[in-house]
């Protein structure tokens, strides 16, 4: 046989294996789950999360625009609207504003944690459509107001459910721990300062249930029907500060050396050189359940990624986005400061950049590459603030299978998968305590809706207040 027939024949098989992988690269045959539920009202859950939304807890990092009383005043609003959870529950305040309720189970080994956390980021009202804090229901059913998806509608959706199995009289098998916060979006000291107080209790979770993935549509190639994505560890936070200095002076007479230019430089610098592409377990996980549901042409790639990953890192490099947010650790220049006015050149010159850590990577490794980049700018760089990525949940136990069941129940066309969270929550901090720390928004958003947090018009549909209350009823029946 010539060299030449052994090539092709050789390429033909090549290819007929990257086609038989793929053919065989299906979903196996689902469990059908079914699960218990409850006939929520309507109008009193969505009443109870319109009065949360109406209590603006605006979170800072500068205390003096913090209005502490209405925190106060969020806190003895739960009193009011669950009287069964208050009377059955130890409640105990932690740290600056923390909040857990103890419902005691038969058994306080295995506990169950919910989280959630009741501060909001600030709303310019000029920029909504309707009040950001009124709490208001259109005529389409819609509830508007900050905390309405991030996280306010969670924190509602665990007491309301936790609220109707007391009164029908259920007692779980477990303790379990309902975990709020109020300072989750400053990275506060109050989710810290209750993992602390559950380790001198020696409180070790078999399950920590946080904000996170959600029941969403089109954003993973080639899958049609809806995904509920369940994080299953974070990335991690990195915020450094660069400066350059010099002289300063009248910008008439600008000196050689400019802050502002040596800044710009190593800027310029940094966003030329991105962090490497790489391919976690986590994310493994999510492409080998979710490929599997995918078109034929994405079922050729995700199945034979041990020959197609140079590829996928390519079209990762040039969609960015979240995409791309999965493969590497980022680096996002978010503030910028020089001088006050036009005609100063300023002595300093300062920006501030924010990196996500793909697991695997640390703090102090992403720094270190950071300065050797910027070296010979005469910019010099400071730590912020610094969390390296979370574990990977164990996905081999019962906890894991709880919350698949819940959401397959819960949202029975919805596929669900493991998930590599790129943003980070109060959640990370309970790994200390607990192997299976999974994070999981219980909603199915739009991209419009995924779009209003942090942002203008933060809205949900009152029907998806009680798919969520629903959620956390099931996930009560197996705790």
């Amino acid at each position: 046989m010539s060299p030449a027939l052994v090539v092709v024949g050789v390429f033909v098989l090549f290819i007929a294996v990257l086609i038989i992988r793929a053919l065989l690269f299906r979903p196996g045959d689902a469990d059908i789950v079914t699960m218990s539920s409850h006939e929520f009202d309507r109008d009193t859950v969505s009443g109870h999360l319109s009065r949360m939304i109406r209590i603006p807890t605006v979170s800072s990092r500068d205390p003096g625009q913090v209005d502490s009383a209405r925190f106060d005043e969020f806190r003895a609003l739960l009193g009011d609207l669950y009287p069964t959870i208050t009377a059955q529950c130890e409640r105990t305040l932690i740290g600056e504003t923390g909040v857990v309720y103890r419902w005691k189970g038969r058994s306080p080994d295995d506990a169950t944690v919910l989280m959630a956390h009741y501060d909001v980021v600030a709303a310019d009202s000029a920029e909504w459509d309707k009040p950001p804090f009124s709490g208001e229901i259109d005529e389409d059913g819609v509830l508007w107001g900050r905390g309405a998806i991030d996280t306010k509608i969670t924190l509602c959706a665990i007491l309301e459910a936790a609220e109707m199995r007391m009164r029908n009289g259920f007692v779980p098998e477990h303790d379990v721990y309902l975990s709020f916060s109020g300072d989750e979006e400053i990275m506060g000291p109050s989710a810290p300062a209750i993992v602390a107080w559950m380790e001198e209790k020696s409180i070790h979770p078999a399950l920590v249930l946080d904000e996170g993935g959600a029941v969403v549509t089109g954003v993973f190639p080639g899958v049609k029907k809806p995904c509920a994505v369940v994080g299953i560890t974070e990335k991690g936070v990195l915020d450094i500060e660069f400066s350059a200095r010099a002289a300063g002076g009248h910008s008439s007479a600008p000196a050689l050396r400019q802050p502002v230019v040596d800044l710009a430089k190593a800027i310029e610098k940094i966003s030329r050189k991105p962090f490497p592409l790489r391919l976690t377990p986590a994310a493994a996980k999510m492409f080998n359940t979710l490929g599997r549901h995918s078109s034929f042409t994405f079922r050729l790639l995700f199945a034979n990624l041990w020959c197609f990953l140079p590829l996928f890192k390519l079209v990762c490099k040039l969609s960015g986005g979240e995409l791309a947010a999965l493969m590497r650790t980022t680096c996002c220049f978010t503030v910028l400061e020089g001088a006050p006015q036009y005609n100063v050149m300023p002595p300093v010159a300062r920006s501030g950049a924010n990196l996500r850590l793909l697991p695997g990577d640390t703090a102090v490794a992403a720094r270190d590459r950071l300065e050797k980049i910027v070296r010979k700018t005469g910019v010099t760089l400071r730590t912020v603030y610094a969390n390296d990525p979370s574990p990977v949940a164990d996905l081999d136990g019962y906890a894991w299978k709880r919350v698949h069941d819940a959401v397959a129940s819960t949202w029975p066309d919805a596929i669900v998968s493991p998930y590599l969270m790129v943003a980070c929550t109060d959640s990370r901090h309970f790994c200390r305590v607990s192997p299976t720390v999974l994070k999981f928004s219980a909603m199915a958003l739009t991209k419009e809706e995924r779009a209003s947090m942090h942002a203008k018009n933060e809205r949900i549909p009152v029907d998806k207040i009680v798919t969520a209350c629903q959620f956390f009823w099931r996930i009560l029946e197996t705790a």
